[in-house]
């Protein structure tokens, strides 16, 4: 999947945001196993809703990021602030 139309991102954010804000989970796993791309925009969702889950005091993990995707992770050194882990597996086990 691309994730770049506005209206989907948008959707995305509420539906993420959600998660946190009105069921108060704390521990959230992404996996992007089917992300082939991911808009500046979808990375910004994602950066808001880091804050907001570490807000909660809530884990955010992420896995099985593409090493392309992965690549504009290191490029803005937002890997040094996303929890990004190699697989589901790995990632369950960090929380």
């Amino acid at each position: 999947a691309k994730i770049i139309d506005d209206t989907v991102i948008q959707q995305l954010g509420v539906e993420l945001l959600a998660l946190v804000t009105d069921e108060q989970r704390k521990s959230l796993l992404l996996n992007f196993e089917g992300v082939q791309f991911l808009s500046s925009a979808a990375l910004g969702k994602l950066i808001k809703l880091d804050k907001t889950v570490k807000g909660t005091g809530g884990r955010l993990k992420l896995a099985c990021i593409r090493p392309e995707i992965y690549e504009v992770f290191s490029i803005t050194k937002l890997d040094q602030q996303f929890d990004i882990r190699a697989n589901e597996a790995e990632a369950i086990a960090a929380f």
